[in-house]
């Protein structure tokens, strides 16, 4: 049996980037004061999704962040009990806290400024 090879992409990353932005700056303006967002997953890396979404470009949450920098204020949040127990990125070997270093080092590199880092779920813990 002849196949013939199927050449389109499952994920539209274009329409995605497009469509975030587009929701998110509208979802702003519904806001008087602050609308926060999460955005879960790895920022710039995220392998996984590469691989199961296949057009997903790795760069596409980079995009809409650069494209939202002038409307958004960033804020980075880590749990202390990541901290506490010295939880590890398996896919780079590098603890949660040091990865929040090296997300917002990346950040600022690419023009996109970190105004503060949140550490959630603190309770005394010992660092």
């Amino acid at each position: 049996m002849n196949k013939k090879k199927n050449n389109k992409k499952g994920f539209d990353n274009e329409k995605y980037v497009k469509t975030q932005i587009e929701t998110i700056k509208k979802r702003i303006k519904l806001f008087d004061n602050k609308l926060y967002l999460e955005f879960g997953g790895k920022l710039f890396d995220d392998y996984h999704a590469k691989r199961v979404l296949p057009g997903f470009e790795l760069d596409s949450k980079i995009r809409l962040l650069k494209e939202l920098k002038d409307d958004t204020e960033m804020i980075f949040c880590i749990n202390a009990n990541d901290i506490e127990r010295n939880k590890i990125r398996a896919d780079i070997i590098i603890s949660y806290d040091m990865e929040v270093f090296r997300l917002i080092e990346f950040l600022r590199g690419v023009g996109i400024t970190i105004n503060n880092v949140v550490i959630t779920l603190f309770n005394n813990q010992q660092g």
